[in-house]
Formats: C-alpha cells, structure tokens, sequence
C-alpha cells in the first residue's frame, strides 16, 4: 500500500474511534461556546471595543475552538505510543508517517466541526460579518492552516509525554495562549507588560487576519505574519513527532 493509502486507514481507524468516544468532541465543541455566552452576555457590555462585542470577539473564539480540541489529540497519540500500538503498526510495515498524519487530519476535522458549531451559535447572538465569499474563503484557510499547524505540534506533545494523562496536561498551554492575545480584548488595553506580550505572540496576528477577513477590511502584513507563524508552528511541529516518533517506536 502506497503512504496515501496508509494515512487513509489511519484517518478512518481514529475518526472510528472519535465516533465510539464523543466525549471528546463534546467538550471540544462546547467549552467554546459555553466561553461564548459567557463573554457575551456577562462581560460582553464591560468591554469597549468600538462594534459589537459578538462581532469583535467570534474570530478569537474561532481559535480557542481550534484549542480546545488538541488535548483529546495529545492523549489519542500517546495511548497508542504507550500502548504498543505504534509498535504493531510498525511491524506490519505502516508508514510511520501514515500514523501521525492521521492523527493530525482527525484533530483538524475535529476543529472544524467545533468552529461550525461556534460560527453558528454566534448567528443565533447577533454574529453580523460583512465578509464577501472569497473573505470567507480566506478565513477557512488561515483557520485550516491553524488547524493543521497546531496538529501536528500537538501530535509532537503527545508523543514527547511519559502518559495520556501528562499528554492531556501538555496541551493547556496552547489553550490559555488566546486568551492572553487580542481575542477577548484588544492588545491596547492591557497593562504593560503583558500589552507587548499579546503584540508579539503568534495567535495575535492570526487573530486579527481572520477579523479583518470577516469585517471586509483584510490586512496583508497580519496575513502575511500570521501564515510565516503557521507555517513555523506545522515545520517544528513535524520534524518534532517525526524525531521522537522513530526514538520511541
């Protein structure tokens, strides 16, 4: 069988065991909309960001729901690493690639049923975009970008810990970084020290990409941040798993 061939039956085996286990998707899907209401409807009036809240804050929900998502991914790389599973698939010839990369396109598809869930729950509070098709176009790429770089970073997480459950922890970092970004507020308003934290780091730039996108109003120098620190993300991510996918297996 071809590596395609491989990474396909990989994709299918953990989307079975998606399906047998939805718990994960769950709470992948619903913490971020559970943040959502919260936000919005409790904190949503305290924030002044000059439009309305719902439509400032839906893209860096959009990528906390990205987020969220990777912890079920870390812990499902490493019970196979410590199970021996890996082990068996390396003795009936699997690509080692096939089996990381199904993991990662398992975690992508994941994020994308916990954003569509987001998307339309900020339609039903108010969500009034003024994105044009190719816009949208434009924020699934970022997003799936997003996606994928954060996979296979988080596939390197989990093969890199002792344990599913020190795998799970591995992943919170990820997590909170949005929330120390201009998702929830804008950069300018925070105190200083942590205002320059929010400029620099990657989810910032990514952020205000898919916000310009979705206001009609894209910025290509954010753009073009935020794909060289997807594109970093995915490369450390890849040659990470693959290098301790090959001392460990």
């Amino acid at each position: 069988m071809s590596t395609t061939s491989h990474s396909t039956v990989m994709l299918r085996r953990n989307v079975k065991h998606i399906a047998r286990n939805p718990t994960s998707v769950f709470n992948a899907v619903l913490m971020p909309i559970v943040i959502m209401l919260m936000f919005v409807y409790m904190m949503g009036d305290a924030f002044d960001v000059g439009v309305d809240y719902i439509d400032y804050a839906t893209p860096g929900l959009m990528l906390l729901a990205v987020c969220y998502g990777l912890g079920a991914a870390a812990t499902s790389v490493n019970s196979d690493m410590t199970k021996g599973i890996i082990n068996r698939f390396k003795v009936m010839d699997v690509s080692r690639g096939a089996v990381l990369t199904g993991h990662v396109v398992a975690s992508v598809l994941t994020n994308l049923i916990a954003i569509a869930a987001l998307v339309g729950v900020a339609f039903a509070l108010g969500f009034s975009p003024a994105a044009s098709f190719l816009d949208w176009l434009g924020v699934l790429g970022i997003l799936l970008l997003l996606a994928f770089a954060a996979g296979w970073l988080t596939v390197a997480l989990g093969l890199a810990a002792k344990s599913p459950e020190t795998a799970g922890m591995a992943s919170v970092p990820l997590v909170m970084l949005p929330f120390f970004s201009s998702a929830i507020v804008p950069a300018d308003k925070m105190g200083p020290g942590l205002r320059e934290f929010a400029e620099y780091q990657p989810f910032t730039p990514i952020i205000e990409t898919v916000r310009g996108l979705l206001d009609g109003t894209p910025d290509g120098t954010d753009a073009i941040v935020a794909i060289a620190w997807c594109a970093g993300i995915a490369l450390v991510g890849y040659l990470w798993a693959r290098s301790t996918f090959t001392k460990r297996a």
